[in-house]
């Protein structure tokens, strides 16, 4: 198959591109700047210029190919409403390019926070106004509804954590923020939990989907059903040498209020479905090969 991947120069990116083409697939990747093009290049990828906003681009890499992975997505949180209807634009030119096709649609969501509970892909998240993680999943169940329409599309929920080396998400936040404050913090008394997965086992799931994926499949991209984030803060703080410490949410900024929240996550219906199986390391195992913590990204 030839694969049109957006995000295709980013952190899932870097896993889902080698992946397609390691198993035999061909991937045209989007690229809106010379060095996104670049990396794009130098992961063995063909390169179409565009951004999100370009939805002619997005029409056009669609159509050249038997199957779209979209991944991008504006992770600016000072404008995260106007990233929502970015990607609900781009899903939409996708669904336009795609619809009779029966060609894949995949795109990448998160996994949903059930209150008590270990969520699952029978799960939908509340859909609650001036609540950020709404418009995402109003996207992704847009998708899912392009079952109708003679695509085959599936939605890959993320965990909080997708994990590995290279990674500049939340724990990277974590670890530059505790080095800052001069302590690990978390949110009361630390029991909440994150789901993660490593980013090898995300990019082989997302390559599962394009190949296999029902149309209107939910999927959970989930190695650790839940991590406590007091876990996860004693790692960090034995490695940087730092103390643990409860710490207000409004301490952590945007990531205040996704520290405070009870989220675990499970992926067993998808390794059923697909025959998934995790075999990276888990987040406490990977935070414990140490490379996270070297070098100092403020010595840079």
């Amino acid at each position: 198959m030839r694969v049109f991947v957006t995000g295709a120069s980013g952190w899932v990116g870097s896993a889902v591109v080698p992946e397609l083409i390691g198993a035999g697939h061909q991937v045209l990747g989007l690229a809106r700047s010379d060095s996104a093009a670049e990396v794009v290049a130098a992961r063995g990828a063909e390169v179409l210029r565009g951004g999100l906003d370009d939805l002619g681009s997005l029409r056009t890499g669609a159509a050249q190919c038997d199957g779209v992975v979209h991944l991008a997505f504006g992770h600016d949180f000072s404008r995260f409403d106007a990233s929502v209807q970015a990607d609900a634009r781009a899903i939409e030119a996708f669904g336009a390019a795609l619809e009779g096709s029966g060609k894949p649609l995949v795109i990448a969501a998160g996994t949903p926070a059930v209150p008590g509970e270990v969520a699952t892909e029978r799960d939908r998240p509340e859909l609650r106004p001036g609540v950020p993680t709404t418009g995402r999943a109003v996207n992704a169940q847009a998708t899912l509804d392009m079952a109708s329409r003679g695509i085959r599309s599936s939605v890959v929920g993320l965990p909080r954590t997708v994990h590995g080396e290279g990674d500049q998400g939340f724990v990277a936040w974590l670890i530059a923020h505790a080095r800052e404050k001069g302590a690990v913090g978390y949110v009361g008394d630390g029991s909440n939990r994150w789901p993660a997965v490593h980013v090898a086992d995300a990019g082989r799931l997302f390559r599962l989907a394009v190949e296999q994926a029902p149309a209107g499949s939910m999927l959970h991209a989930v190695g650790d059903e839940g991590v406590p984030i007091r876990d996860i803060a004693e790692v960090i703080g034995r490695h940087l040498g730092l103390p643990t410490a409860s710490r207000p949410a409004e301490d952590f900024g945007f990531l205040g209020r996704i520290l405070s929240v009870d989220q675990p996550a499970s992926g067993a219906l998808t390794r059923e479905l697909l025959g998934w199986q995790p075999v990276g390391p888990s987040l406490l195992e990977d935070l414990d090969k140490g490379h996270y913590f070297s070098p100092d990204p403020r010595s840079d």
